[in-house]
């Protein structure tokens, strides 16, 4: 009788975002083969979320800046050793392609429709009937296609963060210690790494005079935020809004966010963590991407998406050279509207 274990590589290098809307993947692989070994490749970015995660057996973490080509090459050689029964890539660029080619796994498989030729390096490609940038489609469901293929339930969509440490979980609450234990936690985020993913600066000053004095304000950010950070808070101290900006690694912002009753933010990284954690409430503003494609869903999770003819582009920049006419196009009384359903004000 043949006991050998089923071994699983899931290869998604990149993006925050794309990263933990992958792992409902994971975790219905997992239900479906509950003894198989599942690993997974990741860039250093992205890693923590998959590092010590217990969906995952082992991680292969590619450094994006300092790696190079003698690192790759040794991950390559790793994973050739492992003889892998299924190699999947969710990502469908060339860089994510080469490695399921070079894999060395039996069925290499991945969705119709990847860009770069990617598909050159599947002997498995599964039909969709929707384009990989389909800004109608999630790309949760998209991963989750895969699964449904090899014959796994994903009627649940399951996130599964990696434990936080104890120093994290209490740095967290040191963090939060001055909030009034009274009044509910508003966490707002504005950045991101697309410029016209930002709602204006006027706005999110109006939605702090609102809130201000009603809720704890809390601000975060990564330390290169400063710039739009400190025109945000220019006329605000830490005791209307607490900054804690560049204050905290991902497994921190983590338990930050656990913390929080509320979480307002563009498309982003946080707004993708705080859906993982399935403990606030997110509103998730849109206006170059598809809140269609990428925005939490349930319940307690809303977004808005700008009301302008061209959004969602999906481009990092203005095609149009009209300025991002669309970062304006959210009303700031829309927002009001949905942070008083959320948290129940009159």
């Amino acid at each position: 009788m043949n006991t050998r274990t089923t071994k699983i590589l899931i290869v998604r290098r990149s993006a925050l975002g794309d990263t933990i809307h992958t792992l409902p993947l994971a975790a219905a692989l997992r239900r479906k083969f509950p003894d198989a070994q599942i690993d997974w490749v990741v860039e250093d970015k992205a890693a923590h979320f998959v590092l010590k995660n217990p969906l995952l057996d082992k991680v292969y973490v590619l450094h994006k800046k300092t790696g190079g080509l003698k690192e790759f090459l040794s991950v390559i050689s790793d994973i050739r050793k492992q003889k892998y029964d299924i190699v999947i890539d969710t990502q469908q660029l060339l860089k994510s392609a080469v490695i399921m080619g070079l894999s060395g796994g039996k069925r290499k498989i991945a969705l119709s429709d990847g860009r770069e030729f990617s598909g050159l390096f599947a002997n498995e490609i599964i039909k969709t009937n929707r384009r990989q940038f389909d800004i109608h489609y999630h790309v949760l469901k998209r991963n989750l296609e895969i699964a449904q293929y090899l014959g796994a339930d994903t009627e649940n969509i399951e996130f599964l963060l990696p434990k936080s440490s104890d120093a994290s979980v209490e740095k967290a609450k040191g963090l939060l210690s001055s909030c009034n234990p009274d009044k509910k936690t508003v966490i707002i985020a504005p950045e991101t790494t697309w410029a016209n993913k930002h709602w204006t600066v006027e706005n999110w000053k109006k939605l702090i005079d609102y809130l201000k004095g009603r809720v704890n304000l809390v601000y975060t950010g990564t330390k290169n935020d400063n710039g739009l950070s400190d025109t945000i808070l220019s006329e605000y101290g830490d005791d209307i809004v607490l900054n804690l900006c560049g204050k905290t690694n991902l497994e921190e912002l983590t338990e930050v966010l656990k913390l929080a009753d509320l979480v307002i933010t563009p498309d982003s990284g946080t707004a993708h963590i705080s859906w993982a954690t399935g403990v606030p409430a997110v509103i998730t503003l849109f206006f170059a991407t598809s809140s269609e494609r990428t925005a939490p869903f349930g319940d307690k999770y809303f977004s808005v998406q700008a009301s302008t003819p061209c959004s969602p582009c999906m481009k990092k920049k203005c095609v149009l050279n009209i300025g991002n006419e669309c970062i304006s196009a959210v009303n700031f009384e829309e927002i009001v509207k949905l942070v008083n359903k959320v948290l129940q004000f009159d």
